[in-house]
């Protein structure tokens, strides 16, 4: 058995500035930014969302602008094998995570588990 719900929603920009993007998106949304959140580096810049809602976090990317989800996981091979029998395939294997595309075609990825209160809210799993 094993555990997954919906952990953020990463929006992709391809930009030359991750603050300039991160203030945009800050301002649209109304979440600041949280420099201090050890999302925040280097690439990336953490939203400050409420508790129970999922993360935001911009992201400065190599390809199109876009947005796509993280599912958290606390079994990370367990859960791309579960997506994978709902018709998801692997996009490719990384370090931390895995990029999948749902048979949709939108890609998102499988990340270990990011939030507090993951035991309390996840979907189980058998």
């Amino acid at each position: 058995m094993h555990h997954s719900r919906l952990c953020s929603i990463q929006i992709d920009c391809n930009a030359s500035d991750v603050d300039e993007a991160a203030r945009f998106w800050a301002g649209a949304l109304g979440f600041p930014v949280d420099l201090d959140h050890p999302g925040s580096r280097a690439n990336y810049r953490q939203l400050t969302t409420p508790a129970g809602e999922p993360m935001v976090q911009i992201q400065l990317v190599n390809h199109e602008s876009r947005v796509h989800l993280d599912i958290e996981t606390d079994d990370l091979p367990a859960e791309v094998a579960r997506l994978e029998k709902l018709g998801a395939t692997v996009h490719k294997h990384l370090e931390r995570w895995t990029v999948m595309q749902a048979p949709t075609g939108q890609r998102f990825c499988v990340v270990r588990v990011q939030r507090a209160g993951f035991s309390q809210n996840a979907n189980r799993w058998s």
